[in-house]
């Protein structure tokens, strides 16, 4: 029993650490372009990013940044960061299995399929806050369900001392019940639970704004649990005062580093009323949000492919595992398929160049699905060998089945498992070719080329993609501090005007370069002005701004 009990409590561990060596060897080895490369230049200077600001990613990295100085320059380390918060969120996973079903074995296929499932595995090698928010819902998910058990093992306490019946037994059961009238400090234990619950819902808000999305999931599972929650004004105070101080505290970062005490890279105006909230609350995609029932049969024609691209032959089992799990743990399934629901409408409807990363959460919850799924069937296969022993044999074994058979369940649940994770088995060199960035070296090598070709002191004219990695290079790596780095943004903040009204502004008094998409972005400024490419091509040439044309003097 206690062999069991620290085989129980070391797979968390266990599991993380094979999912840290297993996507090692695919981690992105130094900066990206895109929003990746902006990560990994704000959170090792402690900066602000792109809205929402993801102040709690931030501050996370600017540590993470510090504890891992030996692995690796600073882009490499906030991207072994994404690895770690899988890693944590597979762990995570098998905690909360067993709490849902009592088996160990079968949260362990279940973490580990989480973490080898395609989107998952591709966004823990790169720098992202998608992985962090992740590994913040398993967290919630985990001690919500602590939470749960913690109550109904109170009731049960209770209605030993009352006579009275206790609840439904299809409620998640706590590891130990302990027996006698729970005290004071029982009931506080508890409730500390549910207050570390709403810290760490705080905390994920400040990583990814699809956190709120889970507000009313979260609640009404709540209520659920312990309908009588309003009746205890107090404490419902306390959780909801621990929340907002958490998303207070983190968010004071974007002023801070915005203003009080500048970081060498502000995204906006953060220190300003209307610029923190324009951060904080992401207008600037505002009007990326559609009709999410809009064109149904084509959306629910990309789920089914999403979800065959992702399970496999276990797509079809989602179905009968949500059902299994909604009859298990009503609760739970309350929670998490409320939370599928309104997380997939709201990324059907919202435009996003990398929208499946948005679908790790709903991911996390089919996979808990399965698991529960899983062990009804290891549940069903103990009973019938269980049964078929005890007409073999008469009377001994039978009261051996009553016990739950050890051995034949363990054995269960080892095949089980097994065929949980046969997709990922089967389709391993698949998913870890898909999911390798080891090779991803284009933002470094672009650097190399671009920053020797650009002359002292000059004014470069970039966008978005090729700022991110440019920033990396002088405000981590110290670079070529004489370039000013003019993006888009930076035009706003700073009211510039446009790309031509900057050219325009330092022509003939510094040397100007300018990187924009090919097309018509280039063509516009081709039409007034006479540029020879000096480096690269494409959407990340360097251009170099000779002078204006004779029709446009």
């Amino acid at each position: 029993m206690v062999i069991a009990r620290r085989l129980a409590l070391a797979a968390p561990f266990v599991v993380a650490a094979l999912v840290i060596v297993n996507a090692w060897s695919g981690l992105m080895p130094g900066v990206a372009f895109w929003d990746t490369g902006e990560f990994q230049t704000v959170l090792p200077i402690m900066g602000t990013a792109h809205p929402t600001g993801y102040p709690t990613y931030v501050l996370l990295g600017f540590i993470g940044n510090i504890l891992l100085t030996p692995i690796g320059e600073p882009a490499f380390r906030v991207t072994v960061l994404s690895l770690i918060a899988v890693a944590v969120a597979a762990g995570a996973t098998v905690a909360l299995v067993r709490r849902l079903t009592g088996s160990t074995i079968i949260g362990v296929a279940t973490g580990l399929g989480l973490a080898t499932t395609p989107v998952v595995w591709l966004n823990a090698t790169r720098a992202d806050p998608h992985p962090i928010h992740l590994a913040f819902v398993a967290l919630i998910l985990l001690v919500l369900v602590w939470w749960e058990q913690g109550r109904r093992e109170l009731r049960e306490r209770d209605a030993a001392v009352t006579g009275t019946e206790p609840g439904p037994a299809t409620e998640p059961r706590a590891a130990t019940e302990p027996s006698g009238a729970p005290t004071p400090a029982d009931r506080r234990g508890v409730d500390r639970r549910l207050i570390l619950a709403a810290i760490l819902f705080g905390l994920a808000a400040g990583n990814h704004s699809l956190t709120l999305l889970l507000i009313p999931p979260i609640g009404l599972y709540v209520l659920a649990v312990e309908p009588g929650i309003w009746r205890r004004p107090r404490f419902v105070l306390t959780c909801a005062g621990a929340l907002v101080a958490t998303v207070v505290l983190v968010f004071l970062e974007l002023p801070i580093r915005g203003g009080l005490l500048p970081a060498p890279l502000i995204y906006g105006k953060p220190a300003t009323w209307n610029g923190f909230w324009y951060i904080a609350l992401a207008e600037q995609f505002r009007g990326s949000l559609g009709d999410p029932f809009a064109d149904l049969a084509t959306k629910v024609n990309h789920l089914v492919t999403l979800a065959n691209a992702q399970f496999g032959l276990l797509a079809l089992a989602i179905p009968p595992a949500f059902i299994v799990a909604a009859k298990r743990a009503p609760r739970f399934t309350l929670l998490t398929g409320l939370a599928l629901v309104i997380t997939v409408l709201f990324n059907q409807a919202y435009a996003n160049a990398d929208i499946e990363r948005y679908y790790l959460g709903p991911v996390l919850w089919v996979w808990l699905w399965l698991g529960i799924l899983a062990a009804e069937l290891v549940d069903a296969a103990t009973f019938v060998v269980a049964e078929l022993a005890a007409r073999r044999s008469g009377p001994a074994p039978a009261r051996l089945a009553g016990n739950g058979l050890p051995g034949a369940s363990v054995l269960a649940a080892v095949i089980v498992g097994v065929v949980v994770l046969v997709p990922t088995i089967a389709g391993l060199d698949a998913r870890r070719h898909a999911a390798d960035r080891s090779g991803d070296t284009g933002a470094q090598a672009w650097l190399d080329e671009a920053l020797p070709a650009v002359a002292q002191g000059a004014v470069l004219v970039s966008w978005w993609s090729t700022s991110t990695p440019l920033w990396y290079a002088q405000k981590v790596e110290g670079l070529r501090p004489d370039i000013d780095v003019i993006d888009d943004r930076t035009m706003l903040d700073l009211d510039l005007g446009r790309a031509p009204d900057v050219i325009n502004r330092y022509l003939g008094t510094r040397p100007v370069y300018v990187i924009r998409l090919a097309g018509g972005d280039t063509d516009e400024l081709t039409s007034q002005f006479d540029m020879t490419v000096v480096a690269s091509g494409g959407n990340t040439a360097v251009w170099k701004v000779n002078g204006r044309l004779a029709a446009t003097r």
